[in-house]
């Protein structure tokens, strides 16, 4: 199974047209961050949610996260940029980020490493086009 398809499957199924609208859209703000990954991470921990985002990076279960506390660390601009690229309101766009960027992280720092996360690289967006196909 690849990594977009065990992110797909952690977060279940039912919402797989947004989940597959979003989840580009997700990986290139993800790539683009300043830092990447490990920035993005780092911002969480800035936020107040470092316990939050090191439950996603540890092999335990992933705690879960709320729509507000996103928006606060990831700003209006990010969500905003999330919600014209994927086509989905900024509602949607919190409720399915909820489940798919801790599945990301997760999935993006094997064995609870996350210097392991460094960028997130051309397979993963190789296997999108893939997971897209299912979705």
């Amino acid at each position: 199974m690849g990594l977009l398809d065990s992110i797909v499957s952690a977060v279940g199924g039912g919402n797989g047209g947004k989940q597959a609208a979003l989840l580009p859209a997700l990986i290139e703000q993800v790539r683009n961050y300043p830092g990447g990954l490990p920035g993005l991470i780092e911002r969480f921990r800035e936020g107040g949610l470092g316990e939050v985002v090191a439950s996603w990076i540890s092999t335990g279960p992933n705690q879960p996260v709320s729509g507000d506390q996103l928006e606060s660390v990831l700003g209006q601009d990010m969500i905003g940029s999330l919600s014209s690229q994927s086509g989905l309101d900024k509602g949607s766009v919190l409720t399915q980020l909820t489940a798919l960027l801790p599945a990301l992280v997760d999935h993006a720092t094997p064995n609870g490493e996350a210097d392991a996360a460094t960028k997130l690289d051309d397979n993963l967006l190789g296997s999108l086009s893939g997971l897209l196909g299912k979705l």
